[in-house]
């Protein structure tokens, strides 16, 4: 690794190098904060936009190439793979065929088969995977998740809203947004889901711009997502109901609220929890670092974007069994 070693904990102590292949919106956000890691040296970022790279690698201080295998040829240990998700299977076989750590943006791949492939070369090549699902490290949902530690979860409903984005143009509602919701309900209940009820609309876009989305997972939770673009503001709440306690998260105001101690006459306590104010993607970043070389494995696993893009492609297809359907979700 370039020089690198492993502390306690996994914990990179010498710089790793790290390329950011496809530098639009989120990319560029990955290079920037790469560029302020410890630890990290930015060695490049790749991009068929000339311009868009170009501009890009002087904005955070690293070389520009147009593709990904000159940045594999600059000596990179890492990658963070951002690039429009019908790339993210050659992308990813390339770099981690070169023996390079991958962070791949979410979904990881546009069919569940892709997906598996490249889970299934990242463990030949003894190489960490990891997937960029950036909502788990957002300080409320990591707060959520404290608070229902060791509770029986009964029922979860997430809405997550806003007008309709304009660089969206080849996915709908499902895969930009409730790809999110879906791997959260997993991770909040540690378990799959099993059933699958999807109500999809096409009211304005070409795509799905309104989805109702409910769930039951293995456990038995119920589960339901609330996602469109026709709402004038964003919103993204999560509601969780327990046996025991009642929990509310704002994941824009990053406000969590706690309802507990129900009585026979209606009457409850509630609180507010504490909240980090830590950067999601920085937090991401870091778990990525933080797992190549470790025993720990990474903090989302390939398997674990695998499944929740498995989840979405039902959703896509109306498909109530657990056998996906081999549709593409992107052109």
């Amino acid at each position: 690794m370039s020089g690198t070693a492993q502390g306690g904990g996994g914990r990179v102590q010498d710089r790793v190098r790290v390329g950011v292949i496809g530098v639009g919106i989120m990319g560029y956000n990955h290079a920037r904060v790469l560029s302020e890691l410890p630890h990290v040296e930015l060695v490049g970022v790749a991009d068929p936009d000339r311009d868009q790279a170009t501009r890009v690698g002087k904005a955070v201080g690293c070389e520009a190439v147009l593709d990904h295998k000159s940045l594999i040829d600059m000596g990179i240990d890492a990658a963070v793979i951002a690039a429009p998700t019908h790339l993210h299977h050659p992308i990813a076989l390339d770099v981690i065929g070169a023996g390079i750590h991958a962070l791949v943006e979410k979904p990881i791949a546009p069919t569940v088969e892709e997906g598996r492939q490249i889970v299934a070369a990242a463990r030949t090549q003894g190489v960490t995977l990891m997937v960029g699902h950036v909502e788990r490290f957002n300080p409320a949902v990591q707060a959520i998740k404290q608070a229902i530690a060791g509770e029986q979860i009964l029922s979860i409903a997430i809405t997550r809203v806003g007008p309709f984005p304009p660089r969206m143009s080849n996915v709908g509602v499902v895969i930009d947004l409730a790809v999110h919701d879906i791997d959260l309900i997993r991770w909040f209940t540690e378990s799959d889901i099993v059933e699958v009820q999807p109500q999809l609309s096409s009211a304005r876009a070409t795509r799905e711009d309104i989805a109702l989305l409910q769930f039951r997972t293995k456990s038995g939770v119920l589960a339901h997502i609330n996602t469109n673009w026709l709402t004038p503001f964003k919103a993204r709440t999560v509601h969780i109901a327990t046996q025991d306690k009642y929990v509310i998260g704002d994941l824009l105001t990053r406000q969590v609220t706690e309802c507990f101690g129900f009585q026979p006459d209606g009457s409850y306590s509630m609180r507010h929890l504490s909240v980090g104010h830590s950067e999601p993607l920085r937090a991401e970043l870091l778990a990525f670092i933080n797992a190549i070389g470790s025993d720990k494995g990474p903090a989302v696993s390939g398997e674990e974007g695998v499944a929740s893009l498995e989840v979405a492609i039902r959703c896509l297809n109306g498909t109530h069994s657990a056998a996906p359907k081999a549709a593409r979700l992107v052109g």
